[in-house]
């Protein structure tokens, strides 16, 4: 076990990569795309990102257990219905599609290499944890999930 895993709460990875790359488009240079064609993509990311995001909130509401990924613990039950039958991750999922409408917001190709590393981290620190968490805990029925579900899209 690492030191890092389940230690740092997703959304707060995200919002500090955010700041991160916010900060890499005033030094690097801008992309020379239509801002219109930007702004569209950065648009249609942001509301896939937040309609995964939501989604994964209410099923996990709906199914009373808990949301907090440093408590993995906690789990009540295993979500496997709604948008969890599309994604095992998709508040992850969420969140690196509103990572990536940021990125095409900036203007900077650069930035794209924020989503990059939040799908890295993420991936690493966090799902991995859980998924070893969640097959001690819901055994056969989570490892049957897992072969049907994709952990990502």
């Amino acid at each position: 076990m690492n030191f890092l895993d389940n230690r740092i709460p997703p959304p707060l990875v995200g919002l500090i990569i955010a700041v991160l790359m916010w900060l890499a488009s005033r030094w690097l240079p801008a992309t020379s795309l239509a801002h219109g064609v930007i702004y569209t993509v950065a648009a249609v990311l942001l509301v896939a990102g937040v309609f995964f995001s939501v989604s994964g909130m209410r099923s996990f509401r709906r199914a009373d257990t808990t949301m907090n990924p440093v408590k993995i613990e906690n789990a009540s039950s295993l979500v496997t219905t709604g948008i969890y039958s599309v994604t095992r991750n998709p508040m992850y999922v969420g969140v690196t599609l509103v990572l990536c409408a940021w990125a095409f917001f900036l203007v900077s190709l650069w930035t794209l290499v924020g989503p990059m590393v939040f799908f890295a981290y993420i991936n690493r620190f966090q799902i991995i944890p859980e998924e070893r968490m969640l097959s001690v805990k819901f055994g056969d029925a989570y490892r049957d999930y897992c072969r049907r579900v994709r952990r990502w899209l």
